[in-house]
């Protein structure tokens, strides 16, 4: 019997020591992250010409109202708005001509975005394009956006990452959510930017060098996180991606619990997959140097915030009632640095709306919605798990 009592208190500590090392790594880039970051400039001694794509799966009325904001946008260049058209009715695809937009229509048994991406970008080699930007389908830019991001690519950038930014909070669910994006835009971006390091891409609100992103997706695979991919394949080609924390890209919020669970299921699924592939590798690039490699693998090996705050939460009360492992302390101090961790992550601005403390009654269901995520994976890879959008006003209040 103490054998097995022995186990378990070992157990626990290990554990715990895994845990402190997730703590340990947020809290140092929320730390980092309140640095400031130096200005986006847009000043260029030319422009070059942009392809701004749109993939887009069975979205026929949220396409068609961005694509007119994006073709109101102002840049001195030449610039092409492109969509990809996955499963969109006959009518919408007329319209979207009509409006000025270029089509390209794709058609898979088993759609995925990178896929998508991938015929587009063949397709259009050749017509002199020189950076391709990639939105989601309810995306809106912010002024100025094209010109920032071809000032990026004049100081020598191959990859740019936005500042992707809530469109809507007109929900508490939706203003948890935009929470969440902007604790990953604190962590995951800005503070790696600080320090030299690459972001971590989102999936939209990229802009790449034309012919490196086509050789990328000719290489990309089937994967339900082409982001991540894409992340990985940069990493190992030691190509520094860049951060513009002052350049805006508008995206919409999730706004029930619903929708919520299903993009994380994507999301969770997307981790597992790429700490399978890549968690060896990780290692072996750390020793050939590549550091961004290496901390790309660490991310995938960390909780997702949401579960790593109910797990630490249940392990501070069954602290007060197990003999094994750490001491209570141990586990409350854990809790209390990564609500520490997210509170200095969440934008000043946040704390002045009285929305943030209603959504703050949301947590409990966005913790639930992460549990029923974890158990649902496998249903990620066997469908396209797309996040249905809306067409929303951007709050202009929010940056």
């Amino acid at each position: 019997m103490e054998v097995i009592y022995n186990m378990i208190d070992v157990l626990f500590w290990i554990l715990g020591i895994y845990l402190v090392l997730n703590c340990f790594y947020l809290a140092f880039f929320g730390l980092v992250g309140l640095l400031p970051l130096r200005k986006s400039k847009k000043e260029a001694n030319r422009h070059r010409k942009i392809a701004v794509l749109f993939p887009t799966y069975q979205e026929n009325v949220v396409i068609v109202d961005s694509v007119k904001m994006a073709l109101k946008h102002q840049y001195q260049g030449d610039f092409e708005i492109v969509v990809i058209a996955d499963g969109l009715q006959p009518e919408t695809l007329v319209t979207l001509k009509e409006l000025g937009a270029k089509v390209i229509e794709v058609f898979f048994e088993k759609s995925t975005k990178g896929k998508a991406m991938q015929f587009a970008m063949n397709q259009l080699a050749g017509e002199g394009f020189e950076i391709a930007v990639v939105l989601d389908v309810d995306n809106i830019m912010s002024d100025d956006c094209l010109s920032y991001l071809n000032g990026a690519f004049e100081q020598g950038k191959r990859v740019v990452q936005a500042h992707r930014v809530a469109k809507n909070m007109d929900s508490s669910f939706a203003f948890l959510d935009a929470c969440n994006e902007e604790v990953n835009n604190h962590l995951f971006r800005k503070g790696h930017a600080i320090l030299g390091l690459s972001p971590a891409l989102i999936g939209s609100g990229m802009a790449f060098e034309f012919t490196y992103f086509r050789d990328l997706l000719n290489n990309i695979g089937e994967t339900v996180g082409e982001d991540k991919q894409l992340d990985f394949m940069i990493a190992k080609d030691k190509v520094s991606i860049a951060y513009l924390n002052d350049v805006y890209v508008y995206d919409e919020k999730i706004e029930n619990a619903k929708v919520f669970t299903k993009q994380r299921t994507r999301w969770i699924a997307s981790q597992v997959e790429f700490l399978k592939k890549y968690a060896f590798e990780g290692f072996v690039q750390l020793f050939k140097g590549n550091i961004e490699f290496f901390n790309k693998t660490l991310q995938t090996f960390l909780v997702p915030r949401m579960l790593l705050l109910a797990l630490l939460f249940v392990l501070a009360v069954q602290s007060f009632f197990n003999p094994f492992g750490p001491t209570r302390e141990f586990w409350i101090g854990l809790f209390i640095s990564l609500c520490f961790t997210l509170i200095i992550s969440i934008p000043r601005r946040f704390y002045a709306d009285k929305r943030l403390y209603v959504a703050l009654f949301q947590i409990p269901r966005a913790m639930f919605g992460m549990v029923i995520a974890l158990a649902s994976i496998g249903k990620a890879k066997k469908s396209f798990m797309v996040t249905p959008h809306s067409s929303k006003p951007v709050e202009k209040e929010n940056v």
